[in-house]
């Protein structure tokens, strides 16, 4: 049995994340936990809100509530989506936790003792409209590289180029939209990546079997330009953990607190502390995951991101991992995402732009998005949202393909045979094709899911699906009933057993239809079909079964117009 580390980007607390978010990092993150569990490997999913830094001031002020009771309320309202959406966390933190704070001031004292910050006294942007510093999100303007009129202080959101605030052209308060800025000397902390270059450069290059994805853009970090920079960690900011090296004060530093993209990451860590607390376990229970020298050792780790991600997680926590020279685990494997576009544009949460979590929910329930999602997962390019290829792709494969052989089967079987998997004959040559069919593509989702190759994965699930329908189609037990009843019964119960078999299958990608379908068939029996021929008979004659509602029901034309129109305009 494996020990499987899994995270995902942790989601900022500012309001309620859109569907591109959730196939970003979450929802593939939630395949890869729910398919090794499946497979029998102990695994330790982790995700948490990233609660510090700007977005979060911004939208507490929004909605005109202190920041930490802001903080505390879309905690809870996230954690609840996140719930329904089938995602299966085992534990979903909050960086604004005591852990939190006490482990990230721990990594910068480490890193200060190591040689590998340096206090830089620099230029920031003052509003003198605002009466503070602006930094990060809290400045917006034109980006220099693209033109971007919307870009933010931190980030251009249109062409992903990371800037700093001085870097806007025309620049503006995000709080008050006053333009009435000057730039002034502040003093901050900088870790020193630069110190660090050829060693991260070493390390990335020991990872042989990461997306070309995410190993170019580390590559374009550490080379690129002037090479690999120096990072500001700390920030002119009320709300954050405040500077200190382990328990000591900072001297000069008073009054600041850490950048979040410092602290954010080392929250995947603190999060299985905080998992350990709330079960009131030793401290050894999640150290065993985090710590080389407490069994870390043979865990595999998995980080799930979208590309925007990739910089710091490949660079700056792994710098702050290895500079502070403590047996932390380092990530195995990093599966970056290309952005889910949305009807002709961009899916957006600060322009409200697109279908958004709890919205998706109010439709149709998460199997139906977790399908169409992952199935169109945008891993080689970015892919776009439609509201014609998502009635098409449930249509087509949720309905005509899966839904439909589970209520064909179940319904003949209950009018010829009553409700339980009916006794006589026997698999026969067109049953032991399939079940060789089913052999060699099952082996093939396997190989797929191990490699995190979300789309062919789906793909492959679909064709395990299509071959049932295909054998029933073919073998034709309504026909056969009035020939030969013996042999019908045959099928069918191969029949009854392939919607065991399915549920077990499709788990990872649709684990709310699962559950409905083992429920059905009256089995708590999720093993995995190592021997198909094996997994074929698990249901025996005379097992009772029940014929399900419709597992999915089609979008009609009605309704995919009136979603398409509600959706057009932006979320308040």
């Amino acid at each position: 049995m494996a020990r499987i580390l899994i995270t995902s980007a942790i989601p900022y607390i500012n309001g309620i994340k859109h569907l591109g978010n959730l196939i970003g990092s979450q929802l593939p993150a939630d395949l890869f936990a729910r398919y090794q569990r499946g497979r029998g490997h102990e695994v330790m999913f982790l995700c948490a809100t990233d609660e510090h830094g700007t977005p979060a001031e911004l939208a507490a002020a929004k909605a005109g509530k202190p920041v930490a009771e802001y903080c505390a309320e879309m905690h809870e309202v996230q954690a609840d989506i996140a719930k329904r959406f089938g995602l299966s966390f085992d534990h979903f933190g909050r960086s604004s936790s005591p852990q939190n704070h006490k482990l990230t001031q721990h990594f910068a004292g480490k890193l200060a003792e190591a040689g590998l910050i340096r206090e830089v006294t620099e230029k920031q942007v003052y509003s003198n409209a605002d009466g503070r510093f602006l930094p990060d999100r809290y400045i917006e303007g034109t980006c220099p590289n693209c033109g971007y009129e919307k870009a933010r202080g931190d980030q251009c959101e249109n062409c992903t180029k990371q800037l700093d605030p001085t870097d806007l052209i025309n620049p503006r308060s995000a709080i008050s939209g006053s333009t009435d800025l000057e730039v002034r000397e502040t003093k901050h902390l900088y870790l020193r990546q630069s110190a660090m270059k050829d060693q991260l450069d070493a390390w990335i290059d020991s990872k042989t079997d990461w997306p070309v994805l995410t190993t170019s853009i580390a590559k374009k970090w550490l080379h690129d330009g002037d090479g690999l920079q120096d990072r500001g960690i700390t920030r002119d900011l009320d709300w954050g953990i405040p500077v200190k090296k382990g328990d000591e004060d900072w001297p000069g530093m008073e009054g600041k607190v850490f950048y979040v993209w410092f602290d954010a990451p080392i929250e995947y860590i603190a999060c299985a502390k905080e998992w350990a607390d709330a079960h009131g376990k030793p401290d050894a229970e999640w150290e065993r995951w985090w710590r080389t020298d407490k069994g870390a050792d043979d865990v595999r780790y998995v980080q799930f991101m979208g590309k925007d991600n990739v910089p710091f997680h490949t660079l700056s926590f792994p710098a702050t991992i290895l500079g502070s020279g403590e047996p932390w685990k380092l990530v195995d494997y990093i599966k970056s995402f290309n952005y889910l576009n949305y009807d002709g544009g961009q899916f957006s949460t600060s322009q409200g732009r697109g279908v958004f979590m709890d919205q998706a929910l109010d439709i149709l329930p998460a199997d139906y998005w977790r399908w169409w999602l992952l199935s169109h997962a945008p891993e080689s390019s970015d892919s776009e949202f439609t509201w014609e290829n998502f009635q098409q792709s449930v249509n087509k494969d949720l309905a005509d393909v899966l839904g439909n052989f589970v209520s064909r089967i179940t319904k003949f079987c209950r009018s010829k045979f009553g409700e339980e998997v009916p006794a006589g004959g026997d698999y026969g040559e067109r049953e032991q094709a399939l079940i060789e069919e089913l052999t060699k593509r099952i082996r093939a989702y396997e190989a797929h899911m191990e490699a995190m190759e979300v789309r062919k994965s789906a793909q492959e699930l679909r064709a395990i699906w299509v071959a049932g329908n295909e054998y029933l189609q073919a073998a034709a037990p309504w026909s056969t009933f009035k020939e030969d009843p013996e042999q019908a019964a045959a099928q069918v119960r191969l029949g009854l057993n392939l919607i065991r078999l399915y549920a077990v299958l499709s788990a990872p990608f649709i684990p709310e239809t699962s559950a409905r379908m083992l429920s059905a068939m009256n089995t708590l029996d999720t093993s995995w079909p190592e021997d198909v021929a094996a997994a074929l008979n698990a249901l025996p004659a005379g097992h009772a079964f029940t014929v399900p509602d419709v597992l999915f029901a089609k979008i009609t034309d009605e309704q995919r117009e009136e979603w398409q129109e509600r959706f057009a305009g932006t979320r308040s």
